[in-house]
């Protein structure tokens, strides 16, 4: 008869700090039955496990919400939603209490004060970390336990979304896949209206990565298919300071580095950030560009973080120390050789306040959703901040939108006929990486377009990643300026006419994709 399927319970897609978040917020009070898809074991394949700076909270002495506000709406250049990031940071305390609460174990004084950290745009030294750089690990140790300890949340793992169920243009559950011993897909129905997307960001989309390469914008392309409304796509955030050696993902080098000092240098020890307002520490679309930039003209672009720790750097960035020995690399002897690379999307599933979606019964969260409160650029360490507080207002919002029912019902096998194929990015990431990378150009845009748009009207396994990929080009070939995460050679000034969120479906996104390639074929 198929495995089980928990009807009208909610299920979450996405088993990183947004999902997690949402499922233990929902049992805060009362046991509220849960089911939670995860494709991997939990924290094997997040996102969320393998940040290293930490999270941004305005809880120091000399800090305010207000003051966070403003560097935020700063970076965001001119695209956040001020309400939205004020609603957000302001609950920074609070969750960073909760997550003490839960047994994550924050690096701390003599005093039993939190540590700092400064990190690029930061006008405070605001950035909460935990074991140095391993700030992500430790925050999702610490929320895998709270869930395991929890008995009304079910996680099905090796389990993956393929597409949403609807009826009458609402939600009615979700089409999922496993892989069984043998090799074969198992098509899976569980039943909800309700559903929460918080599936991660798309770097599985790119050849060069800080994220999972199973985070290839998945969740965008189920609440596409469904009919959503997503925003903000073209914005595409790419880390400055990956480490520059074999391996996928990249391994990052955090912000944090430059926070204690780290200078760019390049192979004459040439200080080439130096003329630049902020210097190393300025915006991270500034600081990729002109790594970029210096890679580009033949250079070799390294962070100089030698003498700046006392007793030694791995005493402060044990991972990344242990990541630069793997290579040979010293970096207290030796400055470390750093690329450009992608790491974050601003775009996401147009939300509001309570995470609610377009569509009736769907909700987001994470990096999936777009909040408002990143604009055209993500502040440094925003990011896990939003993923709580939001899963928090999710929460709220599923449990006052219905009364939710716990009984199980026999689930529904479905011939693996019926069930769209296991996502593969693979094939897709050099046209990606090329055309919507750190610089974009009509040209470039316009042939990625032509060369998607029939993998992503077909039903391979490049089909979702390619209608991700798809809606990406279209928005960053309509706005036709260069601003935050989003650079443009042939349109590289800001417009202020153009200060405003672009939003679009998949409906949207297959015609203006027609409409480009008509008017300008590759």
């Amino acid at each position: 008869m198929g495995e089980p399927c928990l009807s009208d319970r909610p299920v979450i897609v996405g088993a990183g700090l947004a999902g997690l978040m949402t499922a233990l917020h929902l049992n805060a009070s009362a046991p509220c039955p849960v089911t939670v898809l995860s494709s991997a074991p939990l924290g094997t394949e997040a996102s969320s496990a393998w940040a290293q700076g930490g999270v941004a909270a305005s809880v120091g002495p000399d800090d305010a919400s207000s003051m966070h506000v403003a560097d935020t709406l700063a970076a965001g250049a001119g695209l956040c939603d001020a309400l939205a990031a004020g609603r957000i940071l302001q609950g920074a305390a609070s969750a960073i209490a909760h997550l003490a609460a839960l047994g994550t174990r924050f690096d701390r004084d003599e005093a039993g004060e939190l540590k700092l950290g400064l990190e690029a745009a930061h006008g405070r030294r605001r950035i909460v970390h935990a074991e140095g750089d391993a700030t992500g690990r430790e925050i999702m140790r610490a929320v895998i336990a709270a869930v395991h300890a929890c008995p009304a949340i079910t996680v099905l793992e090796g389990v993956d979304a393929r597409r949403l169920l609807l009826r009458d243009g609402r939600i009615t559950g979700v089409l999922a896949g496993r892989r069984n011993p043998d090799g074969r897909d198992e098509a899976i129905r569980l039943a909800s209206t309700q559903v929460v997307i918080a599936t991660g960001g798309i770097g599985g989309l790119y050849a060069q990565s800080t994220n999972p390469s199973t985070c290839f914008g998945g969740g965008l392309a189920l609440a596409a298919r469904a009919g959503a409304v997503l925003s903000d796509l073209e914005f595409v955030q790419f880390h400055p300071t990956a480490l520059d050696a074999p391996g996928t993902p990249a391994a990052l080098v955090s912000e944090a580095v430059r926070g204690e000092g780290a200078r760019l240098v390049d192979e004459t020890g040439r200080r080439f950030m130096a003329d630049v307002p902020g210097r190393e520490l300025a915006p991270r679309d500034v600081v990729s560009r002109a790594i970029w930039a210096e890679r580009q003209a033949g250079h070799q672009p390294y962070l100089d973080a030698r003498g700046l720790i006392e007793g030694g750097f791995a005493t402060r960035f044990p991972t990344i120390a242990a990541a630069c020995h793997a290579h040979g690399i010293d970096p207290d002897r030796e400055p470390i050789p750093v690329r450009t690379v992608e790491h974050y999307h601003m775009g996401g599933i147009a939300v509001d306040e309570a995470g609610r979606s377009t569509v009736p019964g769907l909700w987001a969260c994470g990096e999936a959703a777009r909040t408002g409160l990143h604009g055209a650029n993500r502040l440094a360490s925003n990011s896990l901040l939003e993923a709580m507080v939001c899963a928090r207002s999710v929460a709220d919002s599923l449990l006052s939108s219905r009364l939710l029912a716990a009984e199980p019902v026999e689930g529904q096998a479905l011939p693996p006929s019926e069930l769209p194929r296991r996502p593969d990015p693979a094939p897709l990431r050099e046209t990606v990486s090329a055309m919507v990378g750190v610089l974009r150009a009509r040209a470039g845009l316009v042939a990625g377009i032509e060369a998607l748009l029939p993998i992503a009207r077909g039903c391979s396994a490049q089909a979702d990643p390619a209608l991700v990929a798809l809606m990406i080009a279209v928005a960053a070939l309509a706005r036709r300026e260069s601003r935050g995460g989003h650079y443009r050679t042939d349109w590289d000034e800001t417009d202020p006419w153009q200060a405003s969120s672009r939003s679009l479906t998949m409906a949207d996104a297959l015609r203006l994709a027609t409409r480009a390639i008509a008017r300008d074929p590759a």
